[in-house]
């Protein structure tokens, strides 16, 4: 494990903001669907791109953080707590503040274990996001 890839050191983790570990969570999350989706057969890249958009946007992660709540724990809970209560910069067209605030606190939560080195755990509540969206 090189230095890039090992969990950062909890001294340092404790010290990040919380738009630091939401910043980390984006781009944890978005690589997370774009994989599931090319894992489900691909396709052509504009049409992957379009359905990796609906799963990221504010509102998708909105309603992910919502059945996730249940299952998470007291320190995780803390993380979800000092996302939604972050100080972001205006709200994106498509989205109340409300979405935009739980979509910061899921992707903060995600940026937290990711840098935690939780990555099993990362990986367990995207599966849970994943399979309630593809449940038939």
């Amino acid at each position: 494990m090189t230095e890039l890839t090992a969990p950062v050191d909890e001294h340092v983790l404790q010290g990040l903001g919380t738009l630091e570990l939401a910043y980390v969570g984006d781009g944890v999350f978005e690589l997370l669907v774009r994989t599931a989706l090319v894992r489900q057969g691909g396709g052509r890249v504009g049409d992957l791109h379009r359905a990796a958009v609906a799963y990221v946007a504010a509102p998708a992660q909105a309603a992910a953080l919502e059945r996730l709540l249940p299952t998470l724990t007291e320190e995780e809970e803390k993380i979800v707590h000092r996302g939604r209560n972050a100080h972001v910069h205006g709200c994106p067209a498509g989205c109340t503040p409300a979405q935009y605030h739980a979509a910061t606190a899921l992707e903060a939560l995600f940026g937290w274990l990711w840098l935690a080195g939780r990555t099993e755990r990362v990986r367990e509540l995207f599966a849970e996001i994943w399979e309630e969206n593809h449940a038939s």
